[in-house]
Order: structure tokens, then sequence, then C-alpha cells
């Protein structure tokens, strides 16, 4: 798995970097498939009392490439609720992506239970 980490009009400090990277080893532990992770941490200044902290991450799984963004006034915030979003996106992208094979009824054992 390749992780590119940059900020935008902000230094990203090591402590930022461990934090966002243990928030996506849950996300990694739910879906092992990761071929490729770009986070952008930036900071947008509106106004000098209305700073926003935004985060952002593209996540490149085979054949699908999942973007997810949040804005917060703590930028720790920020990457919580960034995870969270991407962890309920990966596990949705997870179940559309597995075999759902069921056999049909008919071909099932019926048993005892079954009324002729």
């Amino acid at each position: 798995m390749n992780l590119t980490i940059s900020g935008h009009h902000l230094e990203v400090t090591p402590a930022l970097r461990e934090y966002v990277l243990t928030k996506l080893d849950r996300v990694t532990r739910h879906f092992d498939q990761v071929v490729d992770v770009n986070v952008l941490l930036s900071v947008e200044k509106q106004k000098e009392k209305d700073r926003r902290q935004k985060a952002e991450v593209t996540l490149h799984v085979k054949g699908k490439d999942i973007f997810v963004e949040t804005a917060h006034e703590d930028l720790y915030a920020a990457i919580d609720q960034l995870m969270d979003k991407l962890d309920r996106q990966v596990c949705r992208h997870k179940e559309r992506t597995q075999a759902h094979h069921h056999e049909s009824i008919k071909h099932h054992d019926l048993g005892a239970d079954a009324i002729p």
C-alpha cells in the first residue's frame, strides 16, 4: 500500500502523521486490498476567526477510487470524521464486491418440513 500524507498551508508534523496512520489502520483492517492512499490536510483562511481545517482522502482500491472530505474547526476532529466516513464507504464497497452466490430454493434439499 502506497501512502502519501501532504499538507496545504500547514506543515505535517510527525504527531499528525502518526495520528493519521493509527486512524487508517481501522480502515485497512476491514479491507486489505487497498492499493494507494492520498491524504491531504489543509487550512482554509476565509476569515481569521473562521479558520476551517480540512481533511480529504483518496483511497484507490481494485476497480474503484473512493474520495472523502471533511472540514472542522479542529484538524484532529476533521481527521476523526474523515476516517469514520471512509470506513463506512470502504465497508459498503466491500459488501458490494463480495460474491453473493446463493443457490435457488429449488436446488435446496427441502427435507421433512416441506409440504408436497
